[in-house]
């Protein structure tokens, strides 16, 4: 069988495994791309050719899995985020398309400071992407990345010094801020913010597979934002800023919750590509902790 003849076969047994047609295709390749070691230019080049000897037994081990449900990034051990291949494993939150936006907002806060030299703190660092990826743009700046995950820690720690920039880089495993010295001037995050309920509805590539401390928030998913927001009113410079990612349909209770602080302020929301608001931009004013 030719190589192109395997990933037919494989697409449809994904198909019967649950997955859409589209998404089936592309996870056959990806996979068959993966345990041959081929970059896209070589699989377009050779794809109609007979496949390896050894091909069919590992190509089978590695759809076993994903008809297991097994998200494709936990199968070949990296995900791309930024354009940087990420380590990820069962220990981090994969990275999502979505969470650019983080970093995005990020440097335009930059832009809007016109400084590079301030204190940024990555609370819920996970696999370092946010970190990592900041890092690689402000080349000035020195970063505090935080989690309360050793193994989660490890993992960013390794991504960092693959990519250059774990020099700039202090990691400390610490819920939010504590032990954190110093004032952040901005703190970037991607909390957990799925419900207890809601985390049984998700797809099983995150039931069963994400580590449930990185995706779980409590009754109504909301925990830690409320949290994020007590440390942006209270231990955030003045003038300082939070940039946060969120979920579908939790807006409104954010905002309702950032007008329980006077010193808060909304500045800005950005929507991902499928117009759901994701992303949510929260400036600390002057007014002092007493006058909250």
């Amino acid at each position: 069988m030719t190589i192109l003849e395997y990933i037919g076969v494989a697409k449809n047994q994904l198909v019967n495994a649950g997955l859409p047609p589209d998404a089936a295709a592309i996870d056959a390749e990806v996979l068959a791309r993966h345990v041959l070691g081929w970059g896209i230019a070589k699989y377009l080049s050779d794809r109609k050719n007979v496949a390896p000897s050894i091909f069919a037994s590992k190509y089978s081990t590695v759809l076993e899995r994903r008809t297991r449900r097994e998200p494709v990034a936990l199968i070949i051990g990296r995900r791309e985020f930024w354009g940087m291949d990420f380590e990820v494993n069962q220990n981090v939150l994969t990275p999502r398309p979505e969470s650019e936006l983080l970093v995005e907002e990020t440097l335009n806060l930059v832009d809007e400071l016109a400084t590079q030299h301030f204190h940024l703190v990555d609370i819920g660092t996970g696999s370092g992407c946010l970190s990592v990826a900041l890092a690689s743009e402000l080349p000035t700046i020195q970063i505090t990345a935080t989690d309360i995950s050793h193994e989660a820690l490890t993992v960013a720690h390794r991504n960092a010094i693959r990519l250059g920039v774990n020099d700039r880089i202090k990691w400390l495993q610490t819920p939010y801020l504590e032990g954190v010295s110093g004032t952040p001037d901005v703190i970037v995050s991607n909390p957990p913010y799925v419900s207890d309920a809601e985390m049984a509805t998700l797809p099983p590539e995150v039931r069963d597979f994400e580590p449930r401390i990185a995706v779980v928030s409590g009754p109504d998913g909301l925990d830690a934002i409320r949290a994020l927001l007590e440390i942006t009113a209270h231990r955030m410079a003045s003038s300082g800023h939070l940039v946060m990612e969120f979920g579908a349909g939790q807006l409104a209770k954010i905002q309702d919750a950032v007008r329980g602080y006077r010193q808060l302020e909304v500045q800005k929301i950005r929507s991902d590509l499928q117009g759901i608001p994701r992303v949510i931009v929260i400036k600390r004013g002057a007014i002092s902790i007493e006058g909250s």
